[in-house]
């Protein structure tokens, strides 16, 4: 075991600070920079790292209980679904707990990260780092951990054709500034949904368009917090159209189906949505659904079903793109929003770089973050090693392929999870590369 390594970690979120802990303890040399002042990335509202898409009202999908990493709880007050303050809040708990907060460059921006290294040639990783201040430092691994919820989706008709106030869901911040609008709110997401139900009972008028089928989660089934039950089906033994089927029968004896709602059938599986109040602010005919916009003009809307309204706002909740200013294209190419990454992590070609948290799941994150951080410290232990870059990314293929043919096409599903195979794989392949460093 070589502990003699230096390791960067860019990003004090709930990503970069995980992967820091798992390196640290083991006694690896691990530094993290931060752009900001502040520890928590996404879940610290209006960080003034400016990359946080959080707004005032944001609660976590999932429970507390699903929620917390593995070794350290919140504290007992803690709500059953954590707000972004408690997300915040315990972030820095975690931080101190472990001892990272010293290993924290603050207001330290990374503006380009580059090879110094012939992995053809079997060198050693060596990678350096420059500055946005002045000045590079050279580490023998890197780990981005800086996101995917940052660069907004804008859709162009919406952004250039809409002549009234148009607003990304990423500048979304509070329900007060559209009070007495009309409202109109793209997208069926996580985000869309609250956004939606922030609004709906101070504006004037709201439409939620939802351009494709979406099945909406419930917050609690008979008081209990939805995820702590789907977490009892979340097996690997079960297999997964089971583990769907129970899902969507739970849901249906909660909401119902969902085209009774407005919202399109589901024809290839999509990213779920999680929402508690949205069924019922339908339900009171506060939320109109709509299935699509054909046309804009001026401040009128026009829509697949041929109706129209004239709107004061256009919230367009339509995602996000990824974004990394510090890495050059020749180095990992961003091809229609994804990333050709073995397991999530690794680039085929350029050992000793990593990628923490370029995925969407169906779980809480944090438990997938551990399973990725224990995959990398492994290999900067020396106790795991890569497999050849051909069948590195002949798995990539398959994953790439496979997600094609299963979920529907959209940006953000290039990148999406489910995580019980997920962390099934991460386990298998990790086994693999530990046999591979001891033969």
């Amino acid at each position: 075991m070589d502990k003699s390594k230096r390791i960067a970690v860019i990003g004090a979120g709930a990503s970069g600070l995980c992967v820091a802990k798992y390196l640290t303890a083991v006694g690896l040399d691990g530094t993290i920079f931060e752009i900001g002042t502040q520890i928590g990335g996404l879940w610290k509202f209006e960080n003034d790292n400016g990359r946080s898409s959080a707004y005032s009202t944001l609660h976590i999908n999932t429970s507390r209980g699903v929620t917390h990493f593995h070794d350290l709880d919140f504290d007992p007050d803690v709500q059953a679904f954590p707000d972004h303050r408690d997300m915040h809040r315990y972030l820095i708990k975690y931080a101190e707990h472990f001892d990272l907060v010293r290993r924290i460059r603050f207001k330290t921006r990374v503006i380009d990260i580059r090879p110094l290294f012939d992995p053809a040639k079997g060198e050693p990783s060596k990678w350096r780092m420059t500055f946005e201040a002045g000045g590079s430092e050279d580490f023998d691994a890197v780990i981005a951990a800086t996101g995917h919820l940052t660069k907004p989706l804008h859709v162009p008709m919406f952004q250039n054709d809409f002549k009234g106030e148009y607003v990304h869901g990423h500048d979304y911040h509070s329900p007060e500034r559209f009070v007495g609008k009309r409202v109109c709110v793209v997208g069926v997401g996580n985000s869309a949904c609250d956004m939606a139900t922030d609004i709906c009972s101070t504006v004037q008028s709201c439409v939620l368009v939802a351009r494709s089928g979406v099945m909406v989660l419930p917050k609690l089934f008979c008081g209990i917090p939805f995820t702590d039950i789907t977490r009892a089906i979340q097996r690997p033994w079960l297999a997964g159209w089971i583990r769907r089927r129970l899902t969507r029968w739970l849901v249906y004896l909660v909401h119902g189906p969902m085209d009774r709602l407005g919202f399109k059938p589901l024809d290839k599986r999509a990213h779920v949505t999680s929402n508690a109040r949205v069924v019922t602010d339908i339900a009171y005919r506060r939320i109109r659904v709509k299935h699509g916009i054909a046309r804009i003009e001026g401040r009128k809307i026009h829509f697949v079903d041929g109706s129209s309204d004239d709107f004061d706002v256009l919230l367009a909740a339509t995602g996000y793109l990824i974004d990394l200013p510090f890495l050059k294209p020749d180095i990992l190419p961003i091809k229609d929003n994804g990333l050709d990454l073995y397991q999530r992590i690794s680039p085929p070609d350029w050992p000793g770089l990593y990628m923490m948290g370029f995925f969407n799941t169906d779980t809480a994150l944090n438990m997938v973050y551990e399973y990725q951080a224990r995959w990398i410290r492994d290999l900067e232990l020396g106790q795991a090693k890569l497999p050849p870059a051909s069948e590195m990314q002949a798995a990539i293929k398959a994953k790439n392929d496979w997600l094609a043919s299963t979920y529907k096409d959209s940006p953000r599903h290039t990148i999406e999870e489910e995580h019980v195979p997920y962390i099934r794989d991460l386990k298998r392949s990790l086994k693999k590369m530990r046999q591979a460093a001891s033969a």
